[in-house]
């Protein structure tokens, strides 16, 4: 028992009480910055995306008058990667209104992977699927989950490279919590991510990639979670990486 004329001062409180406290000041600052971030990022977007009907409209006369046709078509080349750029910050900071409902996780999967088709076979990809997931339905909003698929397909094909192997793999797991999950893992024998680089991997605007934005898997990650999923990582340098998926079955 404490005697009644102990003062208890701030210097008396236990370590882990205090790095709680820091964890805690330092988790709210980051989120006060993403905060920021997202405004600034809206606001920067919105007015390079009004100036870029102008440059479009002037670029679409020249390419009509045949003036310079290689210089305008390398303008027009670069006016379409920042204008792909700026969509992905306003989808990035703006919050977008989401129709839930049941989806088939293998089916949309199926969908996601016809349409990066024509990639893998120009490289030469092979894909294995290994769906063991029964069920496989989840409550999504389908169009938004499509894009966090598409994002982490095509980051596989990109690091894969020529002649890799992509693997999708599902399953139904059980949380700590006794909760039933589906679990998704999207692999790739690219090759792989640098310990220093997987632990910013999801941080808005950090790319290795030479014209990378640095928002596909921070959009993908934030999709997740309003999901009220997890996404993680593992990854080994010159032994490819996955990307795993858990969300809450249906």
């Amino acid at each position: 028992m404490l005697s009644d004329d102990l003062e208890i001062k701030p210097g008396n409180a236990p370590v882990s009480s205090s790095v709680a406290t820091a964890d805690m000041q330092e988790n709210l600052r980051r989120l006060d910055r993403l905060a920021n971030l997202g405004l600034v990022s809206a606001s920067i977007a919105h007015e390079i995306k009004n100036g870029l009907v102008s440059i479009n409209v002037f670029v679409e006369l020249l390419l009509q008058k045949g003036e310079d046709q290689e210089m305008t078509e390398i303008v027009r080349r670069e006016l379409k990667r920042i204008d792909t750029l700026v969509t992905q910050m306003l989808r990035f900071s703006t919050p977008k209104s989401k129709t839930f409902s049941q989806v088939h996780v293998h089916q949309l999967l199926d969908h996601s992977i016809r349409l990066i088709e024509h990639q893998m076979s120009g490289r030469m990809i092979t894909l294995e699927r290994d769906y063991q997931a029964v069920p496989d339905v989840v409550h999504a909003d389908e169009s938004q989950l499509q894009q966090a698929f598409m994002n982490l397909l095509l980051n596989a094909v990109e690091a894969v490279g020529n002649n890799g192997e992509l693997t999708i793999r599902t399953e139904n797991v059980t949380g700590v919590d006794g909760m039933r999950r589906l679990k998704i893992c999207i692999g790739d024998t690219g090759s792989g991510i640098t310990p220093e680089n997987l632990a910013r991997l999801f941080e808005p605007f950090f790319t290795t990639k030479k014209n990378g934005t640095g928002l596909g898997l921070s959009i993908t990650r934030r999709i997740i979670e309003e999901h009220r999923g997890v996404i993680e990582v593992q990854s080994q340098a010159g032994k490819g990486s996955t990307f795993i998926i858990s969300m809450l079955v249906e």
